[in-house]
């Protein structure tokens, strides 16, 4: 019985089935909601595409006109699959290509109409001819088009003049649009270049491709959107586009490139489109203007500017003697306000065998483009000497004492901000040159140095105590002169026992610990004044007389024991009364500190020892008593 009744359920299950499959497999021609404005002497492209049919991938589409003034008499355009198909008034468009069809997949097109004329206003139709079993579905759709007149004005008030401008200078460029039109659309303007230099054109010649890049523009959102290679210009403020109010219905556009640079060499236009937004939604550029504003090239700073030193080869100077260089800056372009950046670098010292040879090049001074002065390591030039501006383009440096160990190679370092005269703290510069070296030469007394430390005789060291080293510093030389005189102390070498060994063995000797450097204790500077440097020792230096300097550790510890040696520094007077290194020093012999044990330290270890003996004979002699006792009692109880 149940089986009976399951059979004809499943066959009404299958039909209904079949049915809904049939239905859901239909043929659905799909064109875009209407009714779509469009410009007039502007392209028209009008998608259509087919889905849930049979047969063959590749579809054929016709288009049908139903004209406003035709009284809906319907008018073939366009056929995929019929070269015959247009009626008169499209068969001259179709045969030139301006009305056609372009297929993007087998069952998707476009209808194109180059040039739309009003005309064209009416409308569509698109219908797919059948290759189905069955005749099911819609076979075509319709959507209105309306064509209004073109409104769209562009112009410009200054074009580029051709003449070539400095890397750096400003650029301005001007361009006047607007639109009058019943419908409600937005208007976008976009300033951008072609090519990579003047004299590109506007489009490909001779076999080359033009590159198009769009600078700034303003969308139809009404938003500023800079272009994908000028967004860090933009957003540095370098690149800014203004919108004016203007007469005439047209509103005027202003864009400004604050330092041009070597890449913005090229074609320059400005283009104005017309947007509409869609029944379904979606923004449609409906019109066009593109309007050439004129070549633009850019002179590179580099090969007009030059960095010059004066005075320039070798200069030759007595020690305390001024010290006066000059920095030119020749080839910058009067009408591009740069800011410099301007550094005096030195290459070399007295201390070195050659001057100016090898070493670390460091930076004397710099001169900000603020008009800040800041020094370089020897922040006492800031006392004595000065760096400024002493004309167009033109600085100074001066150091009114020179030092020996102010000679060495200088030069002057520029480094211009073309366009930006006060640039940010991460603005890269536009170009950095330097000028050629200025060796300078100081003439230097002939100094010598001798230093002797001693440990004066007296009772033995011992932990507690004060210790007391002497260092003789003498210097001879004309003129006045002082001792700069520095103690450092290393630990006593262990003495090294050599062991005869099987020439045998596999086991290589222990390698030798490297030797502790010397740790710095204490400074007497040339002018008295005393810089101690150690934290565990209460230590003291002074000067006793012209030539003998004094170290005193107090309340001496093992730590402070070792080996001691002092060094002296010359230090000479120059014309105006300063202070410089000579560069002449001498280190002394080492003096060797043992301190030995007190006499308390002496009496404690005995001591200790004799109060442990004590206590463990004492434990000792208590356990055994208790312990026998205890024994003598367990007996007693045992026998009772």
């Amino acid at each position: 019985m149940r089986k009976t009744m399951m059979a004809p359920m499943k066959a009404a299950l299958f039909v209904c089935l079949h049915s809904v499959l049939q239905y859901a497999v239909c043929r659905d021609v799909t064109l875009p909601s209407g009714p779509l404005y469009r410009v007039a002497g502007f392209p028209l492209s009008l998608p259509c595409s087919v889905s849930g049919y049979e047969g063959p991938r590749v579809q054929e589409f016709e288009w049908f006109l139903y004209r406003d003034d035709a009284g809906g008499r319907q008018m073939g355009v366009v056929s995929t699959r019929d070269k015959g198909f247009p009626y008169a008034p499209y068969q001259a468009r179709v045969r030139n290509g301006e009305v056609r069809v372009d297929r993007d997949s087998g069952d998707k097109v476009r209808l194109v109409i180059q040039r739309l004329r009003a005309e064209d206003q009416g409308k569509y139709e698109c219908y797919t001819p059948s290759t189905d079993s069955k005749y099911q579905g819609n076979y075509s759709d319709s959507v209105t088009i309306k064509v209004i007149p073109d409104t769209l004005q562009i112009s410009y008030s200054r074009s580029l003049a051709g003449q070539p401008v400095p890397e750096g200078a400003e650029l301005v460029l001007t361009c006047s649009a607007g639109i009058q039109s019943e419908q409600l659309t937005r208007l976008a303007i976009t300033f951008g270049k072609r090519g990579g230099g003047a004299g590109s054109g506007s489009g490909a010649a001779g076999g080359e491709v033009s590159t198009v890049r769009e600078i700034i523009s303003i969308d139809k959102l009404l938003g500023v959107v800079p272009g994908l290679s000028y967004k860090t210009r933009y957003n540095d403020g370098e690149i800014t586009l203004e919108k004016r109010n203007g007469e005439g219905g047209l509103d005027i556009y202003v864009m400004k490139i604050r330092a041009v640079q070597p890449d913005d060499s090229g074609s320059y236009f400005c283009e104005a489109s017309q947007w509409i937004r869609d029944p379904d939604r979606s923004w449609q550029k409906i019109a066009q203007r593109t309007l050439d504003i004129g070549n633009l090239t850019v002179l590179q700073l580099a090969e007009s500017l030059s960095v010059i030193s004066s005075p320039g080869g070798e200069v030759t100077l007595q020690v305390g003697s001024p010290l006066i260089l000059t920095c030119e800056v020749k080839g910058l372009p009067a009408e591009v306000n740069s800011g410099l950046l301007v550094q005096w670098m030195k290459r070399g010292s007295v201390y070195s065998d050659v001057v100016g040879a090898g070493g670390v090049e460091v930076e004397v001074a710099r001169l900000s483009p603020e008009g800040v002065v800041s020094w370089g390591d020897d922040l006492s030039r800031a006392s004595g000497g000065s760096m400024e501006k002493v004309g167009n383009a033109r600085f100074s440096l001066k150091l009114f004492s020179a030092r020996p160990s102010d000679s060495g190679v200088y030069r002057c370092v520029v480094s211009v901000y073309a366009g930006r005269r006060l640039p940010g703290p991460s603005t890269p510069a536009t170009l950095t040159q330097r000028s050629e070296g200025v060796t300078v030469n100081l003439k230097t007394k002939d100094v010598r140095v001798s230093a002797v430390a001693q440990l004066p005789r007296g009772p033995l060291l011992k932990r507690g105590s004060t210790v007391t080293l002497i260092c003789n510093a003498t210097i001879t030389t004309t003129g006045p002169a002082q001792a700069q005189v520095q103690w450092v102390r290393w630990p006593i070498p262990e003495p090294v026992i050599k062991k005869q060994q099987s020439p045998d063995a596999d086991i290589s000797p222990p390698e030798p610990q490297a030797e502790e450097k010397p740790r710095l204790l204490a400074v007497l500077m040339h002018n008295g004044v005393a810089k101690i440097y150690t934290n565990t020792s209460e230590v003291s230096i002074d000067r006793l007389s012209d030539v003998s300097y004094r170290l005193r550790v107090h309340m001496a510890t093992l730590e402070d024991q070792g080996m001691y040696a002092c060094s002296a520094e010359a230090w000479g007077q120059d014309p105006h009364g300063g202070w410089y290194n000579t560069g002449a020093s001498a280190e002394s012999n080492a003096v060797t500190v043992y301190l030995y044990a007190r006499a308390a330290d002496l009496l404690l270890i005995p001591l200790v020892v004799g109060v442990s003996s004590a206590l463990f004979v004492g434990i000792v002699i208590i356990a055994t008593v208790t312990c026998c006792f205890m024994k003598r009692l367990a007996r007693q109880r045992a026998q009772k």
